[in-house]
Protein backbone atom coordinates (compact mmCIF):
# COMPACT_ATOMS: atom_id res chain seq x y z
CA UNK A 1 0.00 0.00 0.00
CA UNK A 2 1.42 2.94 -1.32
CA UNK A 3 0.18 5.37 0.97
CA UNK A 4 1.83 9.45 0.76
CA UNK A 5 3.85 8.52 3.77
CA UNK A 6 5.54 5.45 1.82
CA UNK A 7 5.85 7.46 -1.26
CA UNK A 8 8.04 10.06 0.52
CA UNK A 9 10.21 7.27 2.50
CA UNK A 10 10.46 5.53 -1.16
CA UNK A 11 11.49 9.08 -2.67
CA UNK A 12 14.22 9.24 -0.05
CA UNK A 13 15.29 5.97 -0.75
CA UNK A 14 15.77 7.61 -4.50
CA UNK A 15 17.83 10.62 -2.97
CA UNK A 16 20.11 8.88 -1.91
CA UNK A 17 22.34 8.05 -5.47
CA UNK A 18 22.02 11.70 -6.37
CA UNK A 19 23.57 12.68 -2.71
CA UNK A 20 26.62 10.29 -4.00
CA UNK A 21 26.70 11.39 -7.29
CA UNK A 22 27.03 15.52 -5.91
CA UNK A 23 29.52 14.61 -3.54
CA UNK A 24 31.86 12.39 -5.60
CA UNK A 25 31.34 14.84 -8.67
CA UNK A 26 32.25 17.65 -6.01
CA UNK A 27 28.58 20.03 -5.67
CA UNK A 28 29.19 19.30 -1.70
CA UNK A 29 26.65 22.38 -1.17
CA UNK A 30 24.00 20.35 -3.32
CA UNK A 31 24.86 17.39 -1.60
CA UNK A 32 23.95 19.39 1.51
CA UNK A 33 20.64 20.41 -0.02
CA UNK A 34 19.59 17.13 -0.58
CA UNK A 35 20.91 15.49 2.33
CA UNK A 36 18.86 17.78 4.06
CA UNK A 37 15.66 17.40 2.01
CA UNK A 38 15.74 13.49 2.31
CA UNK A 39 16.15 14.58 6.34
CA UNK A 40 12.97 16.18 5.61
CA UNK A 41 11.00 13.48 3.82
CA UNK A 42 11.85 11.22 7.18
CA UNK A 43 10.73 13.71 9.35
CA UNK A 44 7.52 14.31 7.42
CA UNK A 45 6.66 10.55 6.76
CA UNK A 46 6.28 9.89 10.34
CA UNK A 47 3.69 13.00 10.56
CA UNK A 48 1.86 12.43 7.87
CA UNK A 49 1.46 8.42 8.60
CA UNK A 50 0.21 9.48 12.11
CA UNK A 51 -1.75 12.40 11.34
CA UNK A 52 -3.47 10.48 8.82
CA UNK A 53 -3.70 7.28 10.56
CA UNK A 54 -2.10 5.49 7.76
CA UNK A 55 0.30 3.57 9.68
CA UNK A 56 1.06 0.55 7.43
CA UNK A 57 3.33 -2.24 8.11
CA UNK A 58 4.87 -1.46 4.70
CA UNK A 59 6.05 1.74 6.00
CA UNK A 60 7.09 0.07 9.49
CA UNK A 61 9.43 -1.65 7.40
CA UNK A 62 10.23 0.79 4.55
CA UNK A 63 11.50 4.08 6.65
CA UNK A 64 14.01 2.55 9.30
CA UNK A 65 15.33 0.70 6.03
CA UNK A 66 15.84 4.37 4.42
CA UNK A 67 17.01 5.65 7.15
CA UNK A 68 19.70 2.98 7.50
CA UNK A 69 20.48 3.27 4.16
CA UNK A 70 20.91 7.27 3.52
CA UNK A 71 23.25 6.72 7.10
CA UNK A 72 25.32 4.24 5.86
CA UNK A 73 25.88 5.60 2.50
CA UNK A 74 26.67 9.04 3.60
CA UNK A 75 29.30 7.83 5.92
CA UNK A 76 30.77 4.99 3.52
CA UNK A 77 31.01 8.54 0.94
CA UNK A 78 32.34 10.94 3.30
CA UNK A 79 35.45 7.89 3.84
CA UNK A 80 36.20 7.41 0.59
CA UNK A 81 39.81 9.03 -0.03
CA UNK A 82 40.69 11.22 -2.85
CA UNK A 83 37.78 13.03 -2.82
CA UNK A 84 39.37 16.03 -1.59
CA UNK A 85 37.21 16.36 1.41
CA UNK A 86 39.04 18.62 3.78
CA UNK A 87 36.77 16.61 7.19
CA UNK A 88 37.16 13.22 5.76
CA UNK A 89 35.44 10.68 8.33
CA UNK A 90 37.73 8.09 9.70
CA UNK A 91 37.44 4.29 8.24
CA UNK A 92 37.15 2.68 11.58
CA UNK A 93 34.23 4.95 12.45
CA UNK A 94 32.13 3.73 9.15
CA UNK A 95 33.49 0.25 10.12
CA UNK A 96 32.26 0.64 13.44
CA UNK A 97 28.84 1.83 12.64
CA UNK A 98 27.83 -0.99 9.50
CA UNK A 99 29.28 -3.46 12.25
CA UNK A 100 27.10 -2.17 14.82
CA UNK A 101 24.19 -2.34 12.47
CA UNK A 102 25.49 -6.00 11.13
CA UNK A 103 25.49 -6.99 14.88
CA UNK A 104 22.21 -5.70 15.66
CA UNK A 105 20.33 -7.44 12.90
CA UNK A 106 22.31 -10.56 13.48
CA UNK A 107 21.78 -10.35 17.13
CA UNK A 108 17.77 -10.43 16.59
CA UNK A 109 17.81 -13.02 13.91
CA UNK A 110 19.45 -15.54 16.07
CA UNK A 111 17.14 -14.63 18.80
CA UNK A 112 14.13 -14.88 16.58
CA UNK A 113 15.45 -17.85 15.34
CA UNK A 114 16.52 -19.45 18.61
CA UNK A 115 13.57 -18.73 20.98
CA UNK A 116 10.57 -17.69 18.28
CA UNK A 117 9.51 -14.11 17.42
CA UNK A 118 10.28 -10.86 19.80
CA UNK A 119 10.04 -7.60 19.01
CA UNK A 120 12.87 -5.08 19.67
CA UNK A 121 12.00 -2.37 19.85
CA UNK A 122 14.53 0.57 18.92
CA UNK A 123 16.37 1.65 22.44
CA UNK A 124 16.77 5.77 23.48
CA UNK A 125 20.64 5.14 22.46
CA UNK A 126 19.34 4.06 19.01
CA UNK A 127 17.45 6.70 18.58
CA UNK A 128 20.15 9.33 19.88
CA UNK A 129 23.31 7.17 17.70
CA UNK A 130 20.62 8.07 15.09
CA UNK A 131 20.57 11.72 15.68
CA UNK A 132 24.31 11.84 16.49
CA UNK A 133 25.42 10.50 12.78
CA UNK A 134 22.94 12.42 11.33
CA UNK A 135 24.25 15.49 12.96
CA UNK A 136 27.85 14.13 12.33
CA UNK A 137 27.14 13.98 8.63
CA UNK A 138 25.27 17.59 8.44
CA UNK A 139 28.17 19.23 10.07
CA UNK A 140 31.06 17.45 8.21
CA UNK A 141 29.26 18.19 4.63
CA UNK A 142 28.60 21.42 5.71
CA UNK A 143 32.22 22.11 6.56
CA UNK A 144 33.58 20.25 3.72
CA UNK A 145 31.26 22.66 1.53
CA UNK A 146 33.04 25.46 3.26
CA UNK A 147 36.20 23.35 2.27
CA UNK A 148 37.44 24.05 6.29
CA UNK A 149 38.89 21.38 8.70
CA UNK A 150 37.10 21.98 11.66
CA UNK A 151 37.49 20.88 15.33
CA UNK A 152 33.94 20.13 15.59
CA UNK A 153 33.63 17.33 13.13
CA UNK A 154 35.92 16.14 15.26
CA UNK A 155 34.14 16.03 17.69
CA UNK A 156 30.91 14.75 16.68
CA UNK A 157 33.18 12.00 15.35
CA UNK A 158 34.04 10.98 18.77
CA UNK A 159 30.59 11.34 20.17
CA UNK A 160 29.45 8.88 17.42
CA UNK A 161 31.95 6.68 18.42
CA UNK A 162 31.00 7.09 22.03
CA UNK A 163 27.51 6.49 21.33
CA UNK A 164 28.21 3.10 18.82
CA UNK A 165 29.82 1.83 21.61
CA UNK A 166 26.44 2.29 24.05
CA UNK A 167 24.08 1.87 22.03
CA UNK A 168 25.52 -1.60 20.63
CA UNK A 169 26.25 -3.02 24.14
CA UNK A 170 22.53 -1.53 25.22
CA UNK A 171 21.24 -4.29 22.55
CA UNK A 172 23.57 -6.99 23.71
CA UNK A 173 22.47 -6.73 27.26
CA UNK A 174 18.95 -6.53 25.92
CA UNK A 175 19.37 -9.55 24.00
CA UNK A 176 21.24 -11.64 26.68
CA UNK A 177 17.95 -10.28 29.23
CA UNK A 178 15.22 -11.67 26.65
CA UNK A 179 17.46 -15.22 25.91
CA UNK A 180 18.17 -16.02 29.73
CA UNK A 181 14.30 -14.81 30.51
CA UNK A 182 13.14 -17.61 27.76
CA UNK A 183 15.10 -20.52 29.54
CA UNK A 184 13.51 -19.36 32.98
CA UNK A 185 10.28 -20.40 31.43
Amino acid sequence: MLTPANQLTLLRMLLIPAFVILVVYGYLGWALLVFGFAGATDALDGLIARWSGQKTSLGAWLDPMADKLLLVTTFVVLTLPGLELANRLPIWLTVLIISRDVGIVLTVAIVNLAIGPRTFRPSVYGKIATATYIVTAIVAMLFNYLRYHSVVVDLFVWASLAITLVSGLHYIRHATRIVEASGRT
